[in-house]
């Protein structure tokens, strides 16, 4: 076997970044370097979509065609790779994604050079998600606090923000946990969710858990790796214990804590609902994933086209965990079968009686919300499916980014859905 030293290592991590990726392949092979063709100046330009003016990004990418390919996020289309290309070489991705986790032992794992590489092909294939822009400071009203925090345990340390309403005096309230998606930050998703001024509104604690680039390059969640599905371990164990650090420092609400995010963050929650049923009283996931979907970075590009599949379905813990999903069915990030797959997940087998109704959003969306109740009449599961809708927090503010402000509001219907719930009291253990 070709024997890598620290600079093949460097070395390769710049050829991916430039989306020379064979080249970069060839390298960790041993092999001579493969130039990537020329493109045909007869090949059709790659289409760009022209955004209206002032408009916020949403987390899309372009799917690959038919004959196969990587998708592709907004701010890569058009740009020119090695050879004139009009996207990075990826005829053989999934070959080559194999061979950089046998080198790298698997994501989660690496360190060094290797730690960059594999972070940067997870920028290239389904990390990439454009970069927020940059924002004001989120508006805090008087009285009211937005703290900074850092919470450290044996998996690492994460920083968190804590909105705590004007309102609070000491009395208990419930505790909501928002998990943001690739680029964003705990900032930009208060922002777009405008949860802090629900928080204001109806009187709950509101922690923003916020992934660092030393964990992921584009700062996702890593819902894909493996280490990272445990309870008591990896970035579960992170965001358990900064829940668990805001009930000790604050008046909760005992069983009323809730955890909800965006894409990978999404993601994130499922997988939280999944391993923690008994510290979150209900989950939120939006154009997310389920709880197991993937367990490596080549899955997890696998998870995002077409689902995980019976694999994620029969990772979540067995019981049922209330749950309301958002999805748009024109997500092209994260295939719609993903929110079917958290649906499935989240009720462990529970026969329920449903009941579904369409409406539209005051901004002139279309969606389809289906009800499932248990033998109480307690809706146990709410799924939303977005019509003509993308990868973005429907309902949201532009003032945050990857929000579709035309969408139902899912931020308040999350707050209605989990006040409708609690845990024990041993949600605190």
């Amino acid at each position: 076997m070709h024997q890598l030293s620290q600079a093949d290592m460097m070395e390769a991590t710049r050829l991916t970044r430039e989306g020379r990726l064979e080249e970069a392949m060839a390298l960790l092979q041993g092999k001579p370097r493969a130039q990537a063709p020329a493109a045909s100046d007869s090949a059709p330009a790659p289409a760009v979509k022209a955004s209206p003016q002032g408009a916020k990004p949403l987390i899309d990418m372009v799917p690959p065609s038919a004959s196969g390919g990587a998708w592709t996020a907004p701010s890569m289309k058009g740009t020119t790779f090695a050879g004139g290309a009009s996207a990075p070489p990826s005829a053989e991705m999934p070959a080559v994604l194999r061979g950089l986790m046998d080198r790298m032992g698997g994501l989660g794992t690496t360190t060094g050079a290797s730690t960059g590489l594999s972070e940067t092909l997870m920028g290239k294939l389904g990390g990439s998600l454009g970069t927020a822009t940059p924002r004001a400071p989120v508006a805090v009203p008087n009285g009211a606090r937005f703290e900074e925090r850092v919470f450290t345990n044996v998996a690492g340390s994460r920083p968190y923000k804590l909105y705590v309403p004007s309102t609070y005096a000491g009395e208990p309230l419930p505790l909501v946990v928002m998990l943001h998606g690739c680029t964003q930050s705990p900032d930009d998703f208060a922002a777009g969710t405008q949860m802090n001024e629900l928080a204001e509104e109806m009187g709950f604690l509101v922690a923003y858990p916020g992934q660092t680039q030393a964990a992921n390059m584009q700062k996702c969640w890593n819902w894909f790796n493996a280490a990272d599905q445990q309870r008591d371990g990896g970035e579960p164990s992170l965001i358990a214990g900064i829940t668990r650090a805001v009930i000790d420092e604050f008046a909760v609400s005992p069983g009323r804590v809730y955890i909800a995010g965006l894409s990978a963050g999404g993601a994130a929650a499922a997988i939280m609902g999944a391993t923690y049923p008994d510290l979150y009283a209900a989950v939120g996931v939006h154009s997310g994933l389920a709880c197991g979907a993937a367990r490596d970075m080549v899955s997890a590009f696998g998870a995002m086209k077409q689902g995980g599949g019976a694999v994620a379905v029969r990772a979540g813990s067995g019981q049922p965990v209330p749950t309301i999903i958002f999805h748009g069915d024109r997500d092209t990030t994260v295939h719609p079968v993903n929110g079917d797959e958290v649906a499935t997940q989240a009720k462990a087998g529970a026969v329920h009686r449903t009941e579904a109704d369409r409406g539209m959003s005051q901004g002139g969306m279309t969606f389809t919300r289906t009800v499932h109740r248990d033998d109480a009449g307690r809706a146990m599961l709410e799924q939303w499916v977005l019509h003509g809708a993308g990868h973005a927090w429907s309902g949201g503010s532009t003032n945050g980014s990857y929000t579709d402000p035309k969408g139902p509001d899912a931020s308040r219907e999350m707050l209605r859905f989990f006040l409708e719930h609690n845990t024990p009291a041993t949600s605190r253990i």
